[in-house]
């Protein structure tokens, strides 16, 4: 039995808020999160909620198979502020 996802399935969504504040040096520092979110409705209200508290906050999600190392490309679902670059 293979654990490879057939095209007519659809892999598992990884779906991600993180808020980020200045530190002393003046280096965006993560100060929330990752924190995995049930639905990208969610995630996006999470992330409203924490803009107006942090220097910037980001929410994003990908098709993710950790168990096979596999994930798509991160679409963003929310950004306000300063956010670092994500890789």
């Amino acid at each position: 039995m293979s654990n490879h996802v057939t095209p007519q399935q659809k892999m598992p969504k990884l779906i991600v808020v993180m808020a980020f504040d200045r530190d002393e040096e003046g280096e965006l520092q993560t100060v929330f999160g990752p924190a995995e979110q049930q639905s990208e409705e969610r995630a996006i209200r999470t992330a409203q909620a924490l803009a107006s508290k942090h220097a910037g906050v980001i929410a994003w999600s990908r098709e993710a198979n950790p168990a096979l190392g596999e994930y798509g490309e991160p679409v963003t679902l929310f950004m306000a502020g300063e956010v670092p670059d994500m890789e």
